[in-house]
């Protein structure tokens, strides 16, 4: 059965599929780290999924929280560990291309929360105040499943061992202030990335969407539509100024073989 969020398109990719990029592991870790919110879901007494709105911190590639015994939910886990955290960005206009992730797996209480206390106050500093109480305490959620999608037409079952070796981008707190100064200050280097690198060589409306360590993604406006486009950096970049560097290098390639 096909699933029911890929959009399907037939016509020939702007760029190759196996240019390199994130994997989804990699993206789903991505995902996680820039976000802190998201629904617990616990079995309640009589069966029923139990939804609850809660904070957390990933500690490594597992989320930890910090709740109170008087909660719902924390009395569901005491009859049954298993759970699921559904967690999702809230960028995009239309909220079926936002990322999101579902992590499923067993939650369980950390008696000596060590580094999961520092992670989860880390991400949440105005828990201090609170987190001592008796009532208190920290639990993790032990990943065993994650379903990753990344908006229209990405999305799987990831590896769980992939997704505990996978390190977030070291660009993600950077993405949004490249690409705004790529497509104000520099719409001209994003047509000719496009011009020069993709099959889309009449190209005049491109736009930077994302970037990461190994390369970035346009939307190429074409007669049918906006398309995307991925185009890969030589080299893994790890900095705002490597990335900087890494862009350059490329404007000038692309301008050559304009020329």
């Amino acid at each position: 059965m096909a699933d029911e969020h890929a959009r399907p398109t037939r016509e020939e990719p702007l760029t190759p599929d196996d240019v390199k990029a994130p994997s989804h592991a990699e993206r789903a870790r991505t995902l996680m780290a820039g976000l802190s919110t998201g629904t617990l879901s616990t079995l309640s007494e009589d069966g029923y999924p139990h939804g609850s709105y809660v904070t957390f911190a990933l500690d490594g590639p597992d989320p930890v929280f910090l709740v109170s015994t008087l909660a719902s939910h924390t009395k569901n886990l005491l009859r049954d560990s298993r759970a699921s955290l559904m967690a999702h960005e809230a960028e995009h206009p239309d909220p079926l291309a936002n990322g999101r992730l579902t992590l499923l797996g067993r939650v369980a209480k950390l008696d000596d929360p060590g580094g999961a206390r520092d992670a989860y106050l880390a991400a949440h500093p105005g828990a201090a105040y609170y987190a001592d109480f008796k009532d208190f305490a920290f639990w993790r959620l032990t990943v065993e499943r994650l379903r990753y999608i990344g908006g229209y037409g990405r999305m799987s079952w990831v590896d769980v061992d992939a997704w505990r070796a996978a390190a977030a981008d070291p660009l993600a707190a950077h993405v949004a202030g490249i690409v705004a100064h790529m497509n104000e200050d520099h719409a001209d280097a994003c047509v000719a990335y496009a011009r020069a690198f993709t099959r889309a060589k009449d190209a005049d409306a491109v736009e930077m969407t994302s970037i990461d360590r190994y390369g970035f993604e346009l939307s190429v406006q074409t007669e049918r539509g906006p398309r995307p486009a991925r185009i890969a950096f030589t080299e893994e970049v790890t900095t705002p100024d490597g990335a900087r560097k890494a862009l350059v290098a490329l404007v000038r390639e692309a301008r050559a073989a304009l020329a």
